[in-house]
């Protein structure tokens, strides 16, 4: 039965991003196919097969050694502040970002991650049948994070034209960066992280691919290099973004789970149900079309509508609790959803960073603020269904 509902929700995801296209006739029908199967058939080998696990294991094996080589750090500069055997979220999940921040920056340094990155997305290009530079944009801004990869395209911004900045954005939103992959092992499993990465880059093209379709006139790939600096400089500039990204996750958790928690209070005073009940009341009918029985639909759609109203921190927190009665496939379907940065302050993290590098650019993306959220969130449920189709 589950089989029939996920191929519905496939149906109406897809029916949903021809209803909000901006040219349909525009629709290249061919790669989006092509890239339909490759997300099942990677989505099949990551969930289902030895080589997956194999993969997966290797993967999470090099996260938990970069986990522990941060938490030697952590260890020196805030031991003894936490009890012994407790789980301090900021000192655990949020910290390492600092190192893992570091890491990339040393990967960029010696030219190894852009290599990489503008490698993939020509590869890319030849599948998804969009431009060179949206190809390597949706590839670098799963390593780099939704606001940073717009300042290695800075020089070409002002030549982009609104329809390529929306399809950059769009994929820029499907994504999550590299740096925080670590803290969201530490509250889901590894391999729903690296199957909803590989599933959202592929979805990212596919829904930007029929909700704004265009035809490309120049496509050159030109890549801004970094700013010269001694390898120190760029070490420090690394690590003390990787403190600022820390340090305003941590703010934002602690101003969104304060604000859920008096709404919820304020909430079950007047109606007997809190805000988070009602939202999954609102959402159970999309998480049942992602394949998750009705009887878990509700708290579900709890978590899914937390995710979208406040970011993937909470609801991942919220579902690391362990408090949900739910299945194993129902727990693969949710995690693979929340692994993205589809969230309402997402739009101003995004538009925020492009007018701090182009002030039209910035503007054009906030004018497309809603499209592009609602079209990041059709990747989600997209990813979400192709897990519970092959689960």
């Amino acid at each position: 039965m589950h089989f029939v509902i996920g191929i519905i929700g496939l149906g109406i995801v897809l029916a949903l991003s021809f209803l909000i296209s901006s040219d349909r006739k525009k629709i290249r029908y061919s790669p989006i196919l092509i890239m339909l199967v490759l997300q099942f058939l990677l989505g099949f080998i990551l969930l289902r097969t030895t080589v997956g696990t194999t993969i997966v294991g290797g993967l999470a094996g090099v996260f938990d050694a970069l986990l522990s080589f941060a938490g030697s750090g952590v260890d020196f500069v805030f031991g003894g502040i936490a009890n012994k055997g407790s789980f301090p979220f900021f000192l655990n999940v949020l910290m390492p970002i600092v190192f893992i921040s570091a890491i990339i920056g040393i990967l960029r340094y010696i030219k190894i991650l852009p290599l990489f990155m503008k490698g993939v997305g020509l590869a890319l290009s030849k599948i998804n049948g969009m431009g060179k530079l949206e190809s390597y944009n949706g590839i670098a801004s799963a390593i780099l994070g939704q606001s940073e990869v717009f300042i290695s395209i800075k020089k070409e911004l002002p030549t982009l034209s609104e329809q390529r900045l929306t399809s950059m954005s769009i994929s820029a939103m499907s994504t999550v960066s590299m740096s925080i992959v670590g803290s969201y092992m530490a509250l889901i499993q590894p391999r729903y992280v690296i199957t909803a990465l590989v599933l959202n880059l592929f979805g990212g093209f596919i829904i930007a691919s029929i909700v704004n379709p265009y035809q490309l006139e120049n496509d050159e790939l030109v890549i801004e290099e970094d700013k010269e600096q001694t390898f120190f400089q760029m070490l420090g500039e690394y690590i003390l973004d990787g403190f600022h990204v820390a340090v305003t996750v941590a703010a934002m958790l602690i101003g969104f789970v304060a604000l859920i928690a008096m709404i919820n209070f304020i909430f079950a005073k007047i109606t007997g149900l809190t805000f988070q009940e009602i939202l999954g009341y609102v959402f159970a009918p999309l998480a049942f079309i992602t394949g998750i029985p009705w009887k878990e639909a509700v708290d579900a759609g709890s978590l899914m509508a937390t995710k979208l109203v406040t970011n993937e921190f909470v609801a991942m927190t919220e579902l690391a609790k362990g408090s949900w009665d739910f299945s194993a496939r129902t727990t693969a379907i949710i995690s693979v959803f929340l692994v993205s940065f589809a969230n309402f302050s997402s739009i101003g993290i995004i538009s925020g960073a492009m007018k701090g590098l182009n002030e039209e650019k910035g503007n054009l993306v906030a004018k497309h603020g809603l499209k592009i959220l609602l079209s990041a969130s059709l990747v989600s449920f997209l990813s979400a269904i192709i897990t519970g189709l092959i689960f």
